[in-house]
């Protein structure tokens, strides 16, 4: 029998509800306008920054601490709106905010069953309880539950009420709204969702803390079997569909909302819009893809070191990605800098703008012979990286070898002032000691660049020799954006061809990437940029403190993230760009005496001597007797050694070639027998010595 409580409870709630209805409309009109509902125009929600198509990179929690993101209809899938009426306001579009059927069977079932089956609460009554939280679950609070829900009806259209319900919902711990919940329970937008999942979204609002699946996984399972199962009785799905449903895992982990491109979103939050989300140029799927290279790449490199990418579109100057460091909450490698925008050392990155400005002004060809000896310009005597040097070599080579010596007589020929004036001209604004003018070091990395910079002259080289000014959004909107040619179109065709011939690092698959390294002096900075025909990736590595890495290189440690950065950006390869028309190629023998051989006057002829000394062969000695066991099956060949003379160099025995050019001062030989052999070494200067040995 139903205690005299419970009925009197009911009569009460039927009574109130009966009074409600009973009002005159100039009643609630009049209560309306005296006690109008605390409605903002714009939710207190977290501050987003979103990618260029929308996608969330990262969102900052609101000032009380909640995960609140702004959700729209069109943001979540159309199966949970449904199953979400379904299950807690099935009339919602016919109703005006009070479900009237929905309260008597409400007080039916209390009167039936002696307790609360159902509270018979309309989403809208929700929506009121959650702009305004009630101090008690007494009638009284119900009743002004009931006379929100009517005002809101009034002032918002069914979409909007549904829209800042699925805002702000509680699914447990600081979260709040669908979106949210989503991202951390499923960690992806609720834009597509299994029927599981939809299901278990629905059922964590009733009793949000009670049901977290972080905390209570088996009372989450059964919440959402319980919603299954209504929807089954409710004709939304069949029984095998929720079958299926029911027998997917609930996940019990709760994931971090994404946190991508942390100092461009930081950057942004000054310029932050209630309500309105934040946008940069990148593209969500890069971003990941970088940040995740550089993450492993440093845990590969070793503790302290740290890693910064950009690659952006050449067309447009837009930064489709950018990672300022390897982690950014990671104090031992002060991941807070981003080192993107910091000034260092180029190394020798610079070198393809040397050549390309000297194809420019015709004082160079491909195949142009280059020496690449010791040589004193006033006082500075570059040295190539290995501390050696290749004698005469091809324009090509010296680039691709990046040989240090070469690119200086030819920066010296273009003048550094013209290169620096060309990199202005391009918007980038090298930095120079204070008071003195560009000098011949800048060939070398004795100039002051950011990553962004470097990015920004490869545009050029990837659009044309046409750069763009880049930028991700974080720029003031009334930032100058310039477009500039770095190089003519045939001039910067023959860089790209020249270093679209690089090696690729070791385990590296060639992408149809041009690139160039670069290590700045006492192993500090790391570089390797390269480029397609549209995206140019550039790699910085080292510490933030400008502390010397032994052993840091831009081909060992900068390059293989590159070419593994090209790989996860998921971007399709874009072929290099073709030969433009006039673009000047011919073989070594077919070109023009002037350029020959660079520095050669009108006569073809250098103009200076060669300043290494004349090939001396330190081994074997001249007169000595060799057992080489030349009438045996062990017989060993005799190893040739010189010193001095300028590569490429040729070897011969008896007046016989041993084999073609060679750049080493080592070469072997195999004698045919006993007796007596001349052994003789040219230099490419004509320069020649000459033992005579005796082989027994």
């Amino acid at each position: 029998m139903l205690s005299r409580k419970l009925l009197r409870r009911a009569a009460i709630t039927g009574a109130s509800c009966a009074g409600i209805l009973a009002i005159s409309a100039a009643t609630l009109w009049e209560l309306d306008r005296a006690f109008p509902p605390p409605l903002p125009a714009e939710l207190t929600v977290s501050t987003e920054v979103q990618d260029r198509d929308g996608q969330l990179l990262r969102a900052f929690a609101t000032p009380d601490g909640y995960w609140r993101l702004e959700t729209r209809l069109d943001q979540v899938d159309k199966q949970f709106v449904d199953m979400l009426v379904t299950y807690e306001d099935k009339r919602f579009w016919d109703h005006q905010g009070v479900d009237v059927l929905a309260l008597g069977r409400a007080a039916g079932q209390l009167i039936t069953s002696g307790h609360i089956v159902s509270g018979g609460s309309t989403l809208s009554m929700q929506l009121a309880r959650l702009i305004e939280p009630r101090e008690s679950r007494s009638l009284g609070s119900k009743i002004k539950q009931m006379l929100r829900a009517i005002q809101i009806e009034r002032r918002l259209s069914k979409k909007e009420i549904l829209e800042r319900y699925l805002t702000l919902a509680p699914y447990g711990g600081n979260l709040e709204g669908v979106r949210a919940a989503s991202l951390a329970y499923f960690g992806k937008e609720p834009k597509r969702l299994t029927v599981s999942e939809a299901a278990l979204l629905v059922a964590l609002p009733q009793l949000p803390e009670k049901r977290r699946p972080d905390r209570n996984l088996a009372i989450a399972h059964a919440a959402r079997d319980r919603v299954l199962t209504r929807m089954v009785s409710s004709g939304l799905i069949g029984e095998r569909e929720a079958a299926r449903a029911a027998l997917d895992d609930v996940s019990g982990l709760r994931r971090t909302l994404p946190a991508l491109a942390p100092h461009a979103a930081y950057a942004m939050l000054p310029r932050a819009v209630p309500g309105q989300p934040l946008k940069l140029t990148i593209r969500k799927s890069v971003q990941e893809g970088l940040e995740q290279v550089a993450r492993d790449a440093a845990t590969r490199l070793g503790p302290r070191l740290s890693v910064a990418m950009v690659l952006a579109d050449s067309r447009t100057g837009d930064i489709l990605g950018e990672v300022g460091s390897a982690n950014f909450f990671d104090a031992s490698r002060s991941g807070w800098i981003d080192m993107t925008k910091i000034v260092r050392s180029p190394g020798s990155t610079l070198k393809p703008f040397i050549y390309g400005l000297a194809f420019e002004q015709g004082l160079v060809a491909q195949e142009t012979l280059i020496e690449d000896s010791p040589v004193d310009f006033g006082g500075y005597r570059p040295k190539n990286f290995d501390m050696g040097y290749q004698g005469d070599v091809s324009v090509r080579q010296a680039l691709q070898l990046s040989l240090n010596v070469p690119a200086i007589r030819v920066l010296d020929a273009v003048g550094p002032a013209r290169l620096t004036a060309r990199f202005r001209q391009a918007g980038v604004n090298p930095i120079l000691p204070v008071n003195e003018a560009p000098g011949l070091a800048i060939g070398l990395g004795g100039v002051g660049v950011t990553l962004r910079d470097l990015v920004q002259l490869y545009t050029g080289l990837a659009n044309g020799g046409k750069t763009h000014t880049l930028h991700d959004g974080t720029e003031p909107a009334n930032a100058e954006r310039t477009t500039a040619t770095i190089l003519n179109d045939q001039a910067n065709w023959q860089v790209i061809d020249i270093l679209s011939g690089v090696k690729p690092p070791e385990g590296a698959l060639q992408r149809g990437i041009a690139y160039k390294t670069g290590t700045s002096y006492g192993y500090r900075d790391a570089w390797s940029v390269g480029f397609d025909g549209r995206y140019v990736l550039g790699v910085w590595v080292g510490r933030p403190d400008a502390s010397a890495v032994p052993g840091l290189s831009g081909y060992v440690s900068a390059a293989p993230i590159l070419f593994e950065g090209f790989v996860r950006s998921g971007l399709a390869t874009v072929p290099l760009p073709g030969k433009p028309p006039g673009a000047f190629t011919p073989k070594r023998e077919d070109l023009p005496v002037t350029l020959a051989r660079f520095g050669a006057g009108a006569d073809g002829l250098m103009q200076a001597t060669p300043t290494e000394p004349a090939p001396t062969i330190i081994f074997p000695p001249d007169g000595a007797r060799v057992d080489l066991a030349t009438n045996s099956a062990e017989a060993t060949p005799l190893v040739l050694k010189l010193q001095g003379g300028r590569a490429p160099f040729r070897w011969l025995a008896n007046g016989k070639p041993l084999v073609g050019l060679d750049r080493r001062r080592t070469a072997t030989w195999q004698p045919d027998g006993a007796g007596y052999s001349t052994l003789t070494v040219i230099d490419a200067a004509g320069r020649a010595a000459s033992v005579k040995v005796f082989v027994e």
